[in-house]
């Protein structure tokens, strides 16, 4: 009984046809051109990487750091206290001479409305001092309350003494950011989440 089935499924198969070379080319050329435009839209809208070229975030991020930005969040809601965001350079960068694709990364400290003053080796927001236990040092400086603007966002390096950030440049425009530093996929002995 199973010989005769066996028999039946081997009569009844149909031979494949064989794909010329140009047919096979064709098909793959398809999926690559697919595959790569697909590639393309997750880069552009949901996520793509990025790499740390400086201290200004040591150290929760060091200098060659590889991450994962992603885009999607922000669309639903605003950037919260504590987001590491990576952004274009303001105007106010770009007429330092930074290029308005050279990327920063900082961690937004104030948002709109709120009032941020730098004394005593401590960041307050609204009259409060801040406990920052992911920052290299303490700021060596001092600046005097200024407010958030609507739109706007006050960001600190974590390395505060070394730094370029909002206490010299001024506030970050929303619409510069491009999205929020979720995961450090490199060096592979601190792979994980950022925060």
């Amino acid at each position: 009984m199973t010989s005769e089935k066996t028999s039946e499924q081997s009569q009844s198969s149909p031979s494949s046809p064989v794909k010329s070379p140009w047919k096979i080319w064709w098909d793959n050329f398809q999926i690559l051109f697919v595959a790569l435009i697909l590639a393309l839209l997750m880069r552009l809208f949901v996520a793509e990487p990025r790499f740390i070229p400086s201290d200004s975030m040591v150290p929760t991020l060091e200098i060659g750091d590889r991450l994962v930005v992603e885009k999607v969040s922000y669309r639903f809601h605003p950037p919260q206290f504590g987001d590491i965001v990576v952004f274009d350079p303001p105007p106010q960068l770009q007429t330092l001479g930074f290029t308005k694709d050279q990327a920063f990364i900082k961690r937004i400290i104030g948002q709109p409305g709120q009032i941020v003053e730098v004394k005593d080796g401590k960041v307050f927001v609204d009259c409060t001092p801040l406990k920052e236990p992911y920052i290299a040092a303490p700021p060596d400086y001092r600046m005097a309350p200024v407010q958030v603007p609507p739109g706007e966002f006050f960001v600190m390096g974590d390395n505060r003494p070394n730094s370029n950030d909002s206490h010299i440049w001024g506030f970050l425009p929303e619409q510069n950011i491009i999205g929020h530093a979720w995961f450090r996929f490199y060096p592979f002995d601190r792979i994980g989440t950022v925060k």
